[in-house]
């Protein structure tokens, strides 16, 4: 991606999105390829802050995603089960920050995030080990690492403060039980958080260039692509949509 399209913006702290509270929240995922992707960026930037943090526009994260021996997690999913858990660890590379969280899908389509601070990646303390306990469906000894993902991510605030775009690019996958990996190169996944009371400057950007809605778990695809003993059934569609934008098959 050139990211020289990202200094055309005005710049945000992290401490002044921290106004964007969006309390009718609605969030939509979209797909995208990385030259469309450019387009949109260039669309946007007389409407949107960039989250600056000492120049630095665009982030690393790197996630590690834990389920059970029987890929419970995933297979609630595939299942079609309205009311779900994931469990993962984050890093935020550049400040090598780490947090443990919890994410509860509703009935209603509502996420709900539970997190706290922990000293490494990857470490199962007592303080792992209660915050399972308090607040997943799972007990912690049932607990293995799966997979781990990394990406890089931009984030947008409309001057308005009433929605934040997400933007992540240069997708990567390993699995950990089996050692396979993949990437999503050409693929890009913006999540558009918004007032749902307010209209939205993206929205009119995203119709014109044909981004359309489109779900997409990391966990789950990442899955999707780097084992083939899983069942799939309810991934098939969107695996065909991001390889055909990647511009190949995602060999296994």
């Amino acid at each position: 991606m050139n990211v020289e399209i990202l200094n055309s913006y005005q710049p945000i702290s992290l401490a002044e999105m921290s106004a964007v509270r969006l309390m009718n929240r609605i969030d939509t995922k979209y797909l995208t390829t990385i030259p469309t992707l450019e387009r949109l960026l260039e669309l946007l930037s007389d409407e949107y802050f960039i989250q600056d943090t000492d120049g630095l526009r665009l982030f690393p994260y790197h996630t590690m995603y834990f389920d059970t021996p029987t890929h419970r997690m995933y297979m609630m999913h595939q299942c079609g089960k309205k009311v779900r858990q994931k469990i993962r660890m984050r890093t935020y590379v550049n400040s090598s920050t780490h947090f443990l969280e919890i994410k509860n899908k509703n009935n209603k389509g509502r996420t709900k995030k539970k997190r706290i601070l922990i000293d490494g990646m990857c470490e199962r303390t007592d303080q792992f080990e209660d915050f399972i306990t308090q607040y997943s469906d799972y007990h912690s000894a049932e607990l293995m690492q799966h997979l781990e993902n990394r990406f890089e991510r931009i984030t947008l605030v409309n001057h308005n403060f009433t929605e934040r775009l997400t933007i992540d690019t240069c997708l990567r996958f390993h699995n950990i039980l089996n050692d396979a990996t993949s990437e999503l190169g050409n693929v890009s996944v913006i999540e558009l958080k918004r007032d749902g009371t307010i209209p939205s400057p993206a929205l009119k950007h995203l119709n014109a260039l044909r981004i359309k809605p489109s779900g997409f778990s990391k966990y789950c695809m990442g899955m999707v692509f780097t084992s083939s003993q899983l069942k799939i059934n309810r991934f098939k569609e969107r695996k065909n949509y991001v390889e055909k934008l990647n511009g190949s098959r995602i060999a296994l």
